[in-house]
């Protein structure tokens, strides 16, 4: 299909090169502005919905019922001060 376009086209290469890119932009443009937007509302991407464990939109699903006590939800659990790498002598 490609060759028969190429073959198709007038003026040389230089016309050719040119027919092509702007056959490809106005490719481009009816995906663009045609297409995609006829598509938009078939496809499922606007339909979120976040939930929590329990399913339930914005129920708490028992997040922090695990915590040790004396935490909240944003501590962490262990100590993150050693977990860090020696630094080299040379830095």
């Amino acid at each position: 299909m490609y060759a028969w376009i190429w073959r198709k086209l007038p003026f040389g290469l230089a016309g050719k090169l040119a027919g092509s890119l702007l056959l490809a932009t106005a490719v481009v443009a009816l995906l663009w502005y045609v297409v995609f937007p006829w598509a938009e509302p078939l496809l499922p991407f606007d339909d979120v919905q976040v939930t929590q464990d329990s399913g339930v939109p914005g129920g708490d699903g028992g997040v922090g019922t695990d915590a040790p006590p004396g935490m909240d939800d944003h501590d962490l659990p262990y100590d993150i001060t050693t977990n860090n790498p020696p630094s080299s002598p040379g830095r």
